[in-house]
């Protein structure tokens, strides 16, 4: 278990903290203000459909592996539990693999029919 932090030691770091903050702060604003551009990117992107659907096939995928991996241990199989890991992973990652293979597909799919709805008005104008 870790120690907790006296208070005397938290307040001392906290000061230090602070002037080093306000020392580099001075110049270095538009380095922070890009910072924070990439993190607003970043948690746009992780609550994106897309990625919370990912996440979601995966985590299904391997639960359904460690399941398979201790019924069959109930009926007499021996495994190991760094097997059953492993498995979960595998199974994970080609979930992901495949629900991303069908998501670019389907881009494709709806890109090719815009391309050819476009090629089609120009020609008619044209």
């Amino acid at each position: 278990m870790a120690k907790k932090a006296t208070a005397k030691g938290a307040r001392g770091t906290g000061k230090k903290l602070q002037r080093s903050r306000a020392a580099s702060s001075g110049g270095g604003s538009s380095s922070s203000s890009s910072q924070s551009d990439v993190v607003d990117a970043l948690i746009k992107l992780l609550q994106s459909p897309l990625v919370i659907d990912l996440l979601a096939v995966g985590a299904t995928a391997a639960l359904a592996a460690i399941t398979e991996s201790r019924s069959s241990r109930v009926e007499g199989a021996v495994g190991s539990n760094k097997k059953s890991l492993k498995a979960a992973g595998k199974a994970a990652a080609a979930a992901v693999g495949r629900r991303l293979a069908t998501e670019i597909d389907e881009i494709r799919e709806v890109s090719r029919k815009a391309g050819e709805n476009r090629k089609a008005k120009s020609g008619a104008a044209g």
